[in-house]
């Protein structure tokens, strides 16, 4: 019987909170011609000459924000997940490598293929497909054994959105809300945006995105709720409607009680804890919002390691 191995990949962190790790981290995300479509030539003269000089610092001071014990979030819950699925899966290898920062996924790679892995599972932790984020993990995967004489067999998660126990958890976690939070007037989901022009392309994100609520809602029941995205980067015309311009207009429309949840995070990070949790709470209630609840992913939770263990059991 063939060795098993899992690698689980997430985004990355910059290496501490200093504006010279931010520009690092930064340098490295914002190079992927995934993420970054804008001509070669033209995007590193913006990005050289005005984004890495400008932004690290303001990063810098965010990143600040979401410190806890020295370590982001993202990474330490990452690391409980690799734990909670090897203890689920004793007789799999597993691993875990970052897309932008350390431990890489090559890194992730080699210590599977070290360990005698002949069969071999990757699961980017992104519910829903998108080429930014999925298609960057599969390009780096597909990279390290385009140098290999050995290539073992190989499966790629594309998404796991439609998974029953995925979406059972959101719905559960919302309904416990909502039965202790009876004032709620309505649900946010909010979504990470990306450029409009890739959805041209042929990018099917919001497509599974649309989904994703749908689904849930279709556990929760009749509920008034809004489907947004946030984290718009740059002048391009990103997946509209916004998350921070909804929940600014919101009170002036009679809705002045939320519950907020991210149903395309994994695990909490920067665009959850600062961007959810701080700025646009902050946006809410200056415009009149009186009560701003958000629930957040599945963190270190075991349910997730059960909800891999499901898809993988399906390959």
């Amino acid at each position: 019987m063939k060795k098993r191995g899992l690698l689980l990949v997430n985004l990355g962190t910059p290496e501490n909170t200093s504006p010279k790790a931010l520009r690092k981290y930064l340098k490295k995300f914002l190079s992927d011609r995934r993420v970054i479509k804008t001509h070669p030539l033209i995007w590193q003269l913006l990005l050289h000459g005005i984004i890495l000089n400008t932004r690290p610092r303001k990063s810098a001071q965010l990143y600040e924000k979401i410190v806890r014990e020295g370590k982001f979030p993202l990474l330490t819950y990452t690391a409980a997940q690799e734990k909670n699925v090897q203890e689920l899966f004793p007789d799999v290898e597993v691993s875990m490598g970052m897309s932008y920062s350390a431990p890489s996924i090559e890194t992730g790679l080699e210590n599977l293929l070290n360990k005698g892995v002949e069969e071999l599972t990757v699961l980017p932790m992104y519910p829903q497909y998108s080429g930014t984020t999925v298609g960057s993990v599969f390009d780096s995967v597909m990279n390290y054994f385009l140098k290999k004489d050995n290539i073992v067999d190989l499966s790629f998660i594309r998404s796991f959105y439609q998974e029953p126990l995925y979406i059972k958890y959101f719905a559960d976690k919302i309904k416990n809300a909502l039965a202790k939070e009876t004032d709620i007037e309505a649900l946010i989901f909010s979504y990470h945006g990306i450029p409009l022009s890739y959805v041209t392309d042929g990018d099917t994100y919001p497509e599974e995105c649309t989904e994703t609520t749908r689904l849930i809602m279709e556990e929760i029941g009749d509920f008034p709720h809004y489907q947004t995205y946030q984290s718009k980067f740059g002048p391009a015309e990103w997946l509209t409607p916004a998350t921070d311009d909804t929940l600014k207009k919101l009170p002036g429309q009679g809705v002045k009680k939320v519950l907020i949840v991210a149903p395309g995070f994994v695990v909490d990070c920067l665009e959850t804890l600062e961007e959810l949790e701080e700025e646009n709470r902050t946006y809410f209630l200056e415009n009149g919002g009186e009560k701003y609840i958000y629930l957040p992913p599945f963190n270190d939770d075991k349910a997730f390691a059960e909800l891999v263990k499901e898809i993988v059991k399906k390959k």
